[in-house]
C-alpha cells in the first residue's frame, strides 16, 4: 500500500462496495489509522442493481464498518433508470458501468463537498490498472487514455486517492486470508456482456501466454504515459497561445472576434510532427472537438499539403478549411429552436476569463474571475486557480446538480427546471456553464459560488 499518498491528520473515507480490493484497503487503513494518524471513514454507495444481493453488499459494509469502529456513509441511486435517461436524450456511449461510475464519483464529491471527510480512497489494484489500460489501447486512445487510472485524481471538493495500485489481487486476497476476513463476490464481475470482465477472464490469461509479466509491463505503460501527458499539458499551455490565433484574419492586418481558431501553416510545418498533432488537437478542445487519430492525420496534411479553399468535415461537428496562410478550425452550431429528436446542442468552449458565442442556445455569455467570491464566509481565492482553464457551455443532463444561493444542498437540475416552471421542449435545452467538473452557472437562477473557483458569468446577449 502506497502511504506516501495520505498525510497525518487527513480525513479519507474508503469507498467500500464488498468486494476484496475494497475490504482489504479498508481493514488495512482502519489497523494502521493510529500509525498514520488517520480518520477513517467508510462510504458505500447501492447502485439500485441486484436487488437482495446488493441488499447484502450494504448490510456487510455497514457490520464491517461497525466490527473496526470506523464512521458509515450510504446512498442509494438507481443506476439502471440513469442509464436509460442518458440514452434517451441522446447521451451516447453511457451503459450501466459508466452511469454506475459517475453516479459513484459524484456521491464521493457530495461527501468532500459536505465536509465530512477530505478524501475518498478507492481500492483499484495493479490489475485493475493492467486492464484498463489495455481497454483504452483496444478503443485507440491517446496518451492521455494510456495513463490507466490515476493514483491521485483532483476535484475542487478533495482528492481521490487510490492507494494499492502497486498491489495485485491475488496480494489482496492473501492478506485478508491472513486475516480470516470474508468478502462479498459480485456475480455481476463474470458476466461476459461486460467488456472488462471478458479483459479480465479471457483476453488477458490468453496474452500472458505469450508473456507472462504483461500486466506488470502495462502499469508501467501507464506511469511512462502519466508523465509523458503532463509534460505534452505543460507545454501545449506555453506553446498553445502563441500559436493559436482567434477569430478571422482580415485584410489590412489584425483579426475579426468570431469563434474561429486557426494555425498559421508555415509555422506549423515548421515544427515536429508529434508537435504538430498536439498543437492540432489542443485548439480542437477549445473548440470541445476531440478527433482521434484519423481526424488528426486529415487535419494536418490538410494544413500540410491543402490546396486553398479545401475543406474537412469531422467528428462533433467540427470543420476545417485551408486559406492561403492558414488552417481555419470551427465548430458548426445547430440553432436551439431546430433541435430535433436524437439531436443534440452543440457544446461551447471559452478561456477564462473570455467570452463565449452559444448560438444554439441564442446566448453570449462573459465570464470573469470574480475577485471578491467566498463561500461561507471565506474567500474562494484569488482567481489565479482559474485563470486560463476551459470554461464549458454545454446543454444540462440528467443527474447535474447545483446548489442555489443560499440553499443548504445540492438539487438536481431537473427539479430546478420544475420550479421555474420550465416543461416540454424548452426544458430539452437548457444551458448550464461548467469548470473543473463543477456546474458554476445555470440559465435562470443565481447559484451559490463554488469554492475554489472564484467565476462569474455575465449575460450579454439572450435572443
Amino acid at each position: 500500500m502506497d502511504t506516501t499518498l495520505l498525510r497525518p491528520g487527513l480525513r479519507v473515507a474508503v469507498g467500500v462496495s464488498g468486494g476484496a480490493d475494497s475490504v482489504a484497503l479498508l481493514r488495512a487503513l482502519a489497523q494502521r489509522s493510529r500509525e498514520l494518524g488517520l480518520v477513517v471513514h467508510a462510504a458505500h454507495l447501492h447502485h439500485g442493481l441486484r436487488g437482495q444481493e446488493a441488499d447484502g453488499d450494504l448490510e456487510f459494509c455497514r457490520a464491517l464498518a461497525e466490527e473496526l469502529g470506523v464512521t458509515f456513509h450510504q446512498a442509494r441511486v438507481d443506476t439502471a433508470a440513469e442509464a436509460r435517461a442518458n440514452q434517451a436524450t441522446g447521451k451516447q456511449g453511457e451503459g450501466i458501468e459508466e452511469a454506475a461510475r459517475r453516479l459513484r464519483y459524484g456521491w464521493f464529491r457530495q461527501l468532500m463537498a459536505a465536509g465530512e471527510v477530505e478524501a475518498v480512497a478507492t481500492a483499484h489494484t495493479l490489475d485493475d490498472q493492467a486492464e484498463t489500460v489495455l481497454g483504452k489501447f483496444l478503443r485507440g486512445a491517446w496518451t492521455e487514455g494510456l495513463a490507466g487510472i490515476h493514483p491521485v485524481v483532483e476535484f475542487p471538493e478533495g482528492r481521490i486517492l487510490r492507494p494499492l495500485l502497486g498491489t495485485t489481487r491475488a496480494g489482496v486476497e492473501a492478506y485478508l486470508n491472513s486475516l480470516n476476513q470474508g468478502w462479498r463476490e459480485d456475480e455481476s464481475n463474470r458476466d461476459p456482456a461486460f467488456t472488462r470482465n471478458r479483459i479480465r477472464h479471457e483476453l488477458l490469461p490468453l496474452l500472458e501466454e505469450w508473456n507472462p509479466r504483461l500486466r506488470e509491463h502495462l502499469t508501467q505503460m501507464a506511469a511512462l504515459a502519466r508523465d509523458e501527458e503532463a509534460w505534452w499539458q505543460t507545454e501545449m499551455a506555453r506553446l498553445g497561445p502563441q500559436l493559436i490565433l482567434h477569430g478571422r484574419a482580415v485584410r489590412g492586418g489584425g483579426r475579426a472576434s468570431g469563434d474561429d481558431l486557426s494555425l498559421d501553416v508555415t509555422r506549423l510545418a515548421a515544427l515536429p510532427p508529434a508537435m504538430q498533432r498536439r498543437l492540432l488537437r489542443y485548439a480542437a478542445e477549445e473548440l470541445c472537438a476531440a478527433p482521434d487519430f484519423a481526424g488528426t492525420e486529415a487535419l494536418r496534411m490538410l494544413a500540410l499539403t491543402g490546396r486553398t479553399g479545401q475543406r474537412r468535415e469531422l467528428a462533433h461537428g467540427l470543420r476545417a478549411e485551408r486559406t492561403p496562410r492558414e488552417l481555419r478550425l470551427k465548430v458548426e452550431a445547430v440553432s436551439a429552436a431546430g433541435v430535433g429528436e436524437g439531436e443534440t446542442v452543440p457544446e461551447y468552449c471559452g478561456s477564462i476569463p473570455g467570452e463565449i458565442h452559444a448560438p444554439g442556445f441564442g446566448l453570449r455569455l462573459r465570464i470573469q474571475i470574480d475577485e471578491l467570491g467566498v463561500v461561507g464566509g471565506q474567500p474562494v481565492g484569488d482567481g489565479s486557480s482559474v485563470s486560463g482553464q476551459t470554461a464549458r457551455l454545454r446543454n444540462w443532463r440528467p443527474g447535474d446538480r447545483v446548489r442555489l444561493r443560499y440553499s443548504s444542498a445540492p438539487r438536481k437540475v431537473k427539479e430546478v427546471l420544475e420550479r421555474l416552471r420550465v416543461t416540454g421542449t424548452r426544458r430539452e435545452v437548457w444551458p448550464v456553464l461548467e469548470v473543473a467538473g463543477r456546474i458554476v452557472w445555470m440559465k435562470g437562477v443565481e447559484l451559490e459560488p463554488e469554492a475554489g473557483l472564484a467565476v462569474a458569468a455575465t449575460v450579454l446577449e439572450d435572443v
